[in-house]
Parts: structure tokens; sequence; C-alpha cells
């Protein structure tokens, strides 16, 4: 009686070997049948999804960019360590510091000079932002600190929404909302909070 059992319980084993592979075929059937049945709206959002969620990055380390226009240096950044995401709607790459810039005049000189801790390239806008002690020295000796900078390219213009000091040859003041050139000859601060005059 004991061996009866043990045969009984082999051929139900048996039995459901020989099942699985065709639930599993019914299932996946079922499934295929049920996934081609979605509507047209259904479909398009799956789409979006999946596009959505599709992110190539890239890392790269001790990293030197040259941006180029008409055919010159425009600006170099260098920094420790970047990396690039790329999806739609989003091109950017993120540089680890220390970072240091230089921006180039029209005849291709260094104009001016950058540093701080990190920086973040928006390939579709053209611009940079620079974060974290961020000091600016041009050719002329103008200085500017801030914890926030932004570089764009169309306009060839710095700016920033944060408090600022810019220091010159013959004075120095503070405040917020910074717009300038590059060469920080030409700067307006919307809110100044002080003003020093140097002998």
């Amino acid at each position: 009686m004991h061996s009866l059992f043990r045969v009984s319980v082999m051929r139900e084993t048996v039995t459901l070997e020989r099942i699985k592979p065709i639930l599993l075929l019914i299932f996946s059937s079922s499934l295929i049948i049920s996934c081609t049945e979605l509507s047209e709206y259904d479909a398009s959002q799956v789409r979006s999804s999946l596009n959505d969620s599709l992110i190539v990055t890239t890392e790269s380390w001790d990293v030197e960019m040259t941006l180029m226009q008409d055919g010159k240096n425009r600006l170099l950044i260098e920094g420790s360590y970047a990396i690039n995401y790329q999806a739609s709607g989003r091109k950017q790459t993120e540089i680890e510091g220390p970072v240091y810039v230089q921006i180039y005049d029209t005849l291709g000189a260094v104009e001016t000079e950058a540093w701080s801790r990190r920086a973040i390239y928006l390939e579709e806008r053209a611009e940079f932002e620079l974060f974290d002690s961020v000091r600016v020295r041009t050719v002329s000796g103008n200085r500017l600190y801030s914890e926030y900078l932004k570089w764009a390219q169309d306009s060839d213009r710095i700016t920033s929404p944060y408090f600022v000091t810019i220091i010159t040859a013959t004075d120095s003041i503070s405040g917020s909302g910074f717009d300038g050139t590059t060469d920080l000859e030409d700067y307006i601060i919307e809110r100044p909070s002080g003003r020093m005059m140097v002998d």
C-alpha cells in the first residue's frame, strides 16, 4: 500500500509537468490578445510614457568642453566630472567642480574667467549656469562674486536674480538682480544694497 501511494504521487507530478507548458501558452496567448486590443488613445499613451522614460546618460571625468560660434572659440569650461542627460525635451550636462570657465571676445582672446563648484549646461537654450561660490574676473580687473550666475550664449550676457557683489577699479556695489555684459563693463543691479567708492 505504501508503494501505491508513491506511484499515484508520481503520476500527479508527471501530469502537472505536462500541463505547465499548456497553461503558460494559454496565459501568454490571452495576454497578447488583450494587448492588441488597446484603443488608439491607450496605445499613444503607452508610447508617450515609454518615450518620456527613455533617458540616455553619459559620464565623463576630467572634462573640457569648448563652445564655438562662427568658427571661433566662444567658451571653454573644465570640470572634474560631468554627466550628460539626453531625453525628449531635455538635454543637459551637469559638471562637478572645481569648475573653470573662460569666455572669449569676438576676436578669440580671453575676456572673462570664472570659477564655481558646479555648473549645468542647458544645450537647447545654449546657457550655462554656475552654482556655489561663483567668482568672475575680467581682463580689465573687474570682479564679481555670487552663489549663482547664468551665461546666455545668444545674448552674450550674464545674469543672476540673487545677491551679487561687483568690484571695479573705482567702486564696489552689492545687490540682487544682476544683468550685465561678460566683460562686466556695462551692468545693472536692480536692487542695490550698498556701494563703496575705491580710491
